[in-house]
């Protein structure tokens, strides 16, 4: 099984950990993971401002790259939705422009392979018991992309549940956007601080000291909203005055005497 990880733009510019307990991970379960060094981004950014022909090119690199792979995994369901939500549309918009098969054959090859981390844990190597520890009380964000356009469901809480040490807190408003959005905060950055301060909110009232979820995008956008929090001593809604924003591979990574 030739597995490749794609650890994404934002994981690699400003969260290099996450793509390295991504990789403590999987060759804990016997994994050996290859990470081919001409990846770049998917086209996401492009894609959703609507430079649609500037996305194509990143999508035919996409799949240059992990074409030699049966896996790609990311510690992304923002970047995972892109592939397999997206690549397929930009590829029938070529075929229907008559513009050849060269797109609509990548995005053949790339969309069934690609997977992001807690799928490819629970679907292809069937395991909820990483053996993991992680003594911590917790909370757990559903991001939009996981939880609507690559349906996740319950396989990050599953992983969780089997975390030694971890309690889970239940989210109040889970299932709602935090807000970032990627170019909607820049657009609507007034609405997205208010969306932001809401999940921030319950995100306080659970009593973690820790949230996490499956892209490090949307932590950061709540992490921001935290960390302006404490600064400014307006910290509210009842828990700890500072509570961590961690990615959930950060967390599966951990074992007793080794905490990502």
């Amino acid at each position: 099984m030739r597995v490749a990880l794609f650890v994404t733009c934002v994981n690699d510019t400003l969260y290099p950990r996450t793509g390295q307990a991504v990789v403590t991970l999987l060759e804990r379960l016997g994994v050996r993971v290859g990470f081919p060094e001409g990846q770049s981004c998917c086209g996401q950014p492009q894609f959703n401002t609507g430079y649609r022909h500037a996305t194509e090119p990143l999508a035919l690199r996409y799949d240059r790259v992990f074409r030699d792979y049966d896996y790609v995994v990311t510690p992304s369901g923002s970047c995972a939705a892109m592939v397999r939500d997206n690549y397929p549309r930009l590829a029938a918009k070529a075929a229907a422009e008559g513009r050849g098969r060269e797109l609509p054959a990548a995005a053949e090859r790339a969309v069934p392979k690609t997977y992001e981390l807690t799928e490819f844990l629970v679907d292809v190597l069937n395991v909820t018991d990483v053996g993991a520890f992680y003594p911590h009380t917790v909370t757990y964000h559903p991001t939009c992309h996981g939880l609507r356009m690559l349906g996740l469901g319950d396989r990050p809480r599953r992983l969780l549940a089997h975390v030694k040490g971890l309690e889970l807190r239940e989210l109040e408003g889970a299932e709602e956007c935090c807000g970032f959005g990627g170019t909607f905060a820049v657009k609507n950055a007034a609405v997205s601080a208010a969306m932001g301060a809401d999940k921030v909110r319950h995100i306080r009232a659970t009593g973690a000291s820790a949230v996490c979820a499956v892209d490090n995008s949307c932590l950061m956008h709540i992490g921001g909203t935290l960390a302006r929090q404490e600064r400014s001593g307006a910290a509210a809604g009842g828990g700890p005055s500072v509570v961590r924003p961690v990615h959930i591979a950060e967390i599966l990574a951990s074992t007793e005497g080794d905490v990502w």
